[in-house]
């Protein structure tokens, strides 16, 4: 079989966006670019997407999409729901299930040169499948292959924020539910509060994953946050070593079969046995 085809020059970025917030999902984005196209991303204000602040940042985030669709030899996206993040923050495999997703898009990617993700404990694991790859702290800043991720799922990540708080803010106001974008701050937690007072049950964008100390008072004493969360340890069990299994590590000793019966036990068995009556 041949050797797969690397690109000599092709540098692959790997970023998220939203994976601190309470509300909403994670999205995670790669970008895949060339040197020259780099640096023209540089050149066009490509960088850190936290760099964006103000009432315009998403605009002028969005405003660099089609710049890095011109650019780039590969984008691609993964949107990880609040449901995914749950079930796996059962388990605290957060992590793992951001790995995992990287990895799936790493996969679908050509085959670069170099991949620079932005985590250097997060994704430092990988490199055991990938060792020339890069896990390092704000690779945004390092690469604008980075750059482009980051900006690139930001902007799905709002966009898909602008959709929830067009859902909510003709009932709550988009002050309280569109000021905080998501994240456990004050804004936010008004809002929460203010659904779960009305509704007595959080709201299903909700991460119950998440710490929910600031609404106990409204919530109950008896809330379990998991309740509608399915549970996969049970099935998880089912793949663990034996060593980590409920079952026993060592099968059962089979019992072994009764011996048959020696031709001379057998006759005189018949010999004991009563002779029946004789016919009348």
């Amino acid at each position: 079989m041949a050797a797969p085809f690397i690109h000599d020059e092709l540098i692959l970025g790997v970023d998220e966006a939203g994976r601190g917030p309470i509300l909403g999902p994670m999205v995670m984005a790669c970008v895949a670019l060339r040197p020259r196209k780099a640096a023209s991303l540089t050149r066009a204000g490509v960088t850190d997407s936290k760099a964006f602040a103000g009432l315009n940042a998403h605009e002028e985030r969005q405003r660099l999409i089609p710049k890095i669709q011109e650019c780039a030899d590969h984008i691609a996206i993964i949107v990880v729901d609040v449901a995914e993040i749950d079930r796996r923050c059962r388990e605290n495999g957060l992590n793992r299930l951001e790995q995992e997703r990287a990895a799936s898009m790493i996969e679908r990617a050509p085959i670069a040169r170099r991949i620079v993700c932005d985590g250097e404990r997060l994704f430092r694991p990988l490199q055991a499948r990938w060792p020339h790859l890069e896990a390092l702290d704000r690779g945004e800043l390092k690469h604008a292959a980075v750059a482009a991720a980051s900006i690139v799922a930001k902007v799905r990540r709002d966009e898909i924020w602008g959709k929830i708080c067009r859902r909510y803010a003709p009932e709550f106001g988009d002050e309280i539910v569109g000021a905080g974008g998501g994240y456990c701050n004050p804004p936010t937690k008004a809002f929460l509060r203010a659904y779960i007072a009305r509704y007595k049950r959080l709201p299903p964008e909700a991460r119950r994953s998440w710490p929910w100390d600031f609404a106990r008072d409204l919530l109950g004493k008896s809330f379990d946050p998991w309740w509608d969360v399915p549970d996969d340890r049970p099935q998880l069990a089912l793949f663990s070593t034996p060593s980590e299994s409920s079952y026993p590590s060592v099968a059962p000793e089979p019992t072994p079969p009764a011996p048959r019966p020696s031709r001379v036990a057998a006759a005189a068995r018949r010999r004991a046995r009563p002779e029946p009556p004789p016919a009348s």
